[in-house]
């Protein structure tokens, strides 16, 4: 029998992780599972633990909280893989603001479906990236993408919010970014032997598909293609990143003539004025980055979903 190492953020969802202790429980039992229940105490914690439960013979590790759990969960299992450890799976309840992690690879929505997936073990092999640069000079693991500049700035804003939580809260931090962050620094990007220069508003890096709980910057995105999608906004006028907003949650975007939009194995970002805050998963990556290079490791980790290669679209 499969054992379950189940991590739960108390404080994610504004204090949701640690009111769904019990519940969840109640449902691991109804599925007949062997598990053990560990809750996070600080930062970092849960990859730690995700760390120790690979190393101590578990067959999967459920990251309960929102998209920051789920990254510390995945980072765990990429060290203890990378130190030589058996190869774990990853499982994901999703409690959190955004579980745009989630929503990419496919993991139900409800909680009681999702203890029911974690039952059936139906699982699909996804791509990792690795961030190094920022506060992550050594490199950071993430599943769903990297966000350089306008929207990073959205999501630092959306934490700070007391009394509004999800999706909402981005939109209203999308609008007051708008005035916060408006001069976009200059950078090189280069990927595919090839190397843009300009005003960049915003530089997405996904695995995933969606940012934020509802911005689709890569619609078509797969975590398990080889490939990152990107999606490079140059700098545009206030009024003009109104109207992009809409594009966004729609999927829309590349339809702009501000937006490009490609695929690459390798991307790094340098900024030759300003500076770059960036978010990975989002957490902080740098607040004040000067360079930041992103590379895809393919088929990494299994991670129990719907069905092989279902997703939660």
């Amino acid at each position: 029998m499969n054992r379950y190492k189940i991590i739960i953020n108390p404080v994610s969802g504004r204090g949701a992780g640690g009111r769904v202790v019990t519940p969840i429980e109640q449902m691991l039992r109804e599925q007949s599972l062997d598990f053990d229940i560990v809750l996070t105490e600080r930062p970092w914690h849960a990859a730690e633990l995700a760390q120790q439960a690979a190393a101590s013979g578990f067959d999967l590790v459920v990251a309960v909280g929102g998209d920051g759990t789920a990254n510390e969960v995945l980072n765990g299992l990429m060290l203890a893989k990378r130190a030589g450890n058996k190869s774990v799976a990853m499982g994901v309840l999703s409690v959190g603001r955004g579980n745009d992690f989630a929503f990419g690879v496919g993991a139900p929505r409800d909680l009681n479906d999702g203890c029911r997936a974690l039952a059936q073990n139906r699982r699909r092999v996804i791509d990792v990236g690795l961030a190094t640069g920022g506060l992550f000079p050594e490199g950071r693991y993430f599943g769903n993408g990297v966000g350089i500049g306008f929207d990073a700035v959205v999501g630092f804003e959306a934490l700070k919010m007391k009394r509004l939580g999800g999706f909402p809260s981005y939109i209203v931090a999308a609008l007051k970014t708008i005035f916060l962050y408006y001069r976009a620094p200059l950078v090189d990007i280069e990927y595919n032997g090839q190397k843009i220069t300009q005003r960049s508003l915003m530089v997405s890096i996904m695995n995933g598909r969606r940012l934020g709980g509802g911005f689709m910057m890569a619609p078509h995105g797969k975590t398990d293609d080889g490939l990152f999608d990107l999606c490079i906004a140059q700098q545009v006028s206030r009024a003009h990143i109104f109207a992009l907003i809409p594009k966004f949650m729609k999927g829309t975007q590349a339809t702009d003539p501000a937006v490009k939009t490609d695929q690459a194995q390798r991307v790094v970002v340098t900024a030759l004025e300003g500076v770059l805050p960036a978010h990975i998963d989002g957490e902080t990556l740098c607040v004040e980055g000067r360079q930041l290079t992103l590379e895809l490791v393919p088929r990494q980790i299994e991670i129990v979903t719907l069905s092989s290669g279902e997703d939660a679209s």
